[in-house]
C-alpha cells in the first residue's frame, strides 16, 4: 500500500464530526498528511468556500459530512450542492479517488427524504470522471438513543420489529480509513457489525443502560427516517465487511 512509501495528502471532509474526528485521528497515526475540512476549519462544501486551497496537492478526498438539516428539501440540497462541487474541485485539483460514506440499505429506503439524498449524492459520485469507493455503513451504536429519540411519541418509543446489525464508530472510521489508503473500487462496499439483533430490543438495552425509563414498543407500522422498512431492509448483503467489537463491549466501554 502507498501509505508504507509516503504519506499521501488526505482530506476528510467532515472532520471534526463522530466518524470525521476519530478518521481523521486514525490517518494521521499512520504518518499520512490530514487535512480535517469543516465549517468551522473555514471549508464549506456548499458554498465552496476553502475548498481549492485544502485540496491542492490532496490524492484522496473522504467525505463523511452530514447534513445540518434533515428536512426533504433541504437534505437534497446540502448533499447534491455539496457532492457536485466536492467532485468538481477534486477534478480540477486532480484527485485521484473520491470516498463517501453512504449507508446500508440507501436504495431500498427511496420512500424517505434523507436516503432519496443520499441515492442522489451515489448517483454523482458514480456518474463523475473522479475514481470513487462508496462505503455503506449499517447504523452505529452511538445513535441508538437518537434514534429511540426520534421514534418517541409523547409515550412510547415506536420501532419496527426488524433486523438490523449496527456497528461501532470506530469500526466505521477503521474500514472507511483502509478504504482511503487502498486504491479506488469504484464500486460500492458494505460495512456492518458482527451481530444482528432486532432494531426495537437493541434500543430497549440500550435505554436501560442509560437509566431511561422510556418503554420501547415494537410497532411493525413505525416507519424509518420515513419509510416502510421490511425484515432485511437495513442489513447488508453476503460480502459485507464487518466490524470487530460487540455491542456488549461497546455498552461498557461507553458506560466507562
Amino acid at each position: 500500500m502507498t501509505s508504507e512509501r509516503s504519506p499521501m495528502k488526505i482530506v476528510v471532509i467532515g472532520g471534526s464530526g463522530l466518524i470525521g474526528s476519530k478518521l481523521v485521528t486514525k490517518l494521521r497515526e499512520q504518518g499520512q498528511e490530514v487535512v480535517a475540512a469543516s465549517p468551522n476549519t473555514g471549508v464549506n462544501t456548499v458554498t465552496g468556500e476553502g475548498l481549492a486551497e485544502a485540496l491542492k496537492g490532496a490524492s484522496v478526498v473522504v467525505d463523511v459530512s452530514n447534513s445540518p438539516s434533515w428536512e426533504d428539501t433541504a437534505v437534497l440540497n446540502f448533499f447534491e450542492t455539496s457532492t457536485r462541487n466536492l467532485l468538481a474541485y477534486e477534478a480540477a485539483a486532480g484527485v485521484g479517488h473520491h470516498v463517501a460514506l453512504s449507508v446500508v440499505g440507501t436504495d431500498r429506503l427511496a420512500e424517505s427524504g434523507y436516503f432519496r439524498a443520499k441515492i442522489a449524492q451515489e448517483k454523482l459520485i458514480k456518474g463523475s470522471s473522479i475514481p470513487y469507493s462508496i462505503v455503506q455503513a449499517t447504523q452505529f451504536f452511538e445513535f441508538l438513543k437518537g434514534l429511540a429519540d426520534i421514534s418517541f411519541d409523547g409515550k412510547q418509543v415506536r420501532l419496527p420489529h426488524v433486523l438490523f446489525q449496527p456497528m461501532a464508530a470506530d469500526d466505521v472510521a477503521n474500514a472507511v480509513g483502509r478504504i482511503a489508503v487502498g486504491p479506488p473500487l469504484n464500486d460500492t462496499v458494505e460495512i456492518g457489525g458482527p451481530e444482528q439483533f432486532r432494531i426495537d430490543d437493541l434500543v430497549r438495552r440500550r435505554l436501560a443502560a442509560l437509566k431511561d425509563s422510556r418503554e420501547v414498543i415494537p410497532d411493525q407500522k413505525a416507519l424509518y427516517s420515513g419509510a416502510k422498512i421490511s425484515e432485511r431492509t437495513l442489513v447488508p448483503g453476503n460480502n459485507v465487511r464487518l466490524g470487530e467489537m460487540r455491542f456488549e463491549t461497546w455498552l461498557s466501554r461507553s458506560a466507562a
